[in-house]
């Protein structure tokens, strides 16, 4: 029996792998190391993971913010407090989507949910990867970019009248009260990226439109340009935000000039087929 987690920093989804393939599943807020302290992430397992702790032959958690040996360690051990497992293994969310959308195949592997990120995967490792930077420095495409833009294009008075009124009128927010999430309160970013179902919704109005296809155009000038395969090969992507704006996505790849291949909203269906065939 093996647990497999992916985790964004929204939301982390967890399926157990029983030894005749049956699964099941919960979800739990987003762990996140680089957002997080030891104690935060042991919370948010404590309050809220609802399936059998274990014991597990090995659990593979692959997360937002583990991009190093330290982040990974802090993540690791309290996997390792919460649950019984003989082993532990705490990988990028950027090997979740390369494991999910390639396999055992090279390729273009990209997520576009909260935050956002990119790689050239050659069947094994992550070979080629650009730093996405977080959503103050980089993060293109992402939801919290998209919503970034959104607060600040409401706030200007940037987009037209009946849109702003729309905002205003769903939300029931202020500026001041804006301004208080974005640069006091916690997690800015999952309350940024949370306003992008307003852009699907008005995704009809040109400027709504503009804004989405421009903020995924520059996630392909900006990241996708800089694997010299994403030429021939074509652009994989998993995540909310490729899934619900995935023909703008299409349309952006190609005034860039790339082609889309497999897109995916939750890469856990392609990850329980890798460990199914890989196991330990």
């Amino acid at each position: 029996m093996e647990l497999i987690a992916d985790s964004g920093s929204t939301k982390t989804t967890w399926c157990i792998i029983h030894e005749n393939g049956r699964t099941e599943s919960c979800r739990t807020a987003g762990i996140n190391p680089f957002l997080q302290t030891e104690e935060e992430i042991l919370a948010t397992l404590t309050g809220e993971f609802t399936l059998a702790k274990g014991p597990f032959n090995a659990i593979h958690f692959y997360g937002a913010g583990c991009a190093n040996q330290e982040k990974n360690e802090k993540v690791s051990r309290q996997l390792d407090t919460f649950f019984l497992a003989k082993s532990v293994h705490v990988h990028s969310d950027l090997m979740a989507a390369a494991r999910s959308l390639c396999g055992d195949r090279p390729g273009i592997a990209a997520i576009l949910g909260t935050g956002s990120n990119s790689c050239y995967y050659d069947g094994s490792r992550i070979v080629s990867h650009v730093s996405p930077l977080g959503y103050i420095l980089g993060d293109e495409g992402s939801g919290t970019v998209m919503g970034r833009k959104l607060l600040s294009d409401v706030l200007k008075k940037q987009l037209p009248e009946e849109i702003c009124r729309s905002f205003y009128t769903r939300y029931r927010l202020d500026a001041a009260e804006i301004m208080e999430n974005v640069y006091r309160k916690p997690f800015p970013n999952r309350f940024m990226a949370k306003f992008t179902p307003f852009l699907a919704e008005n995704i009809d109005h040109p400027p709504v439109y503009q804004l989405v296809k421009s903020s995924l155009a520059e996630f392909f000038s900006r990241n996708i340009r800089q694997y010299p395969q994403a030429a021939l090969l074509p652009v994989n992507v998993a995540g909310s935000i490729a899934w619900y704006f995935r023909e703008v996505l299409t349309c952006a790849a190609g005034e860039t000039g790339f082609r889309m291949g497999t897109v995916t909203e939750d890469p856990m269906d392609g990850l329980i087929g890798y460990h199914l065939f890989n196991t330990g």
